[in-house]
């Protein structure tokens, strides 16, 4: 019975860090797709482009929290 119990627990946490690793390149498509017609300064259109770039560091790296907190600052500047 523990052991239906570990492997059920397992199964599951791997699958919710699927589902982060996933949120990832989607942010990374709103970024790319928003980016070219947004209405931004220099400094801003700037600064976007390496937070995105962080993010997807950061993504392959494995570190799905801080791509994530890279991108959504991006996306805070691009207003999305």
């Amino acid at each position: 019975m523990r052991g239906i119990i570990f492997t059920s627990a397992f199964v599951l946490a791997l699958s919710g860090g699927a589902a982060l690793a996933h949120q990832c390149p989607s942010m990374m498509e709103e970024i790319d797709q928003a980016l070219p017609s947004a209405d931004l300064s220099e400094d801003e259109r700037q600064r976007v482009t390496e937070l995105r770039q962080e993010g997807e560091e950061l993504h392959e790296a494995g570190d799905h929290a801080g791509s994530e907190a890279a991108l959504g600052e991006a996306k805070d500047i691009l207003g999305l």
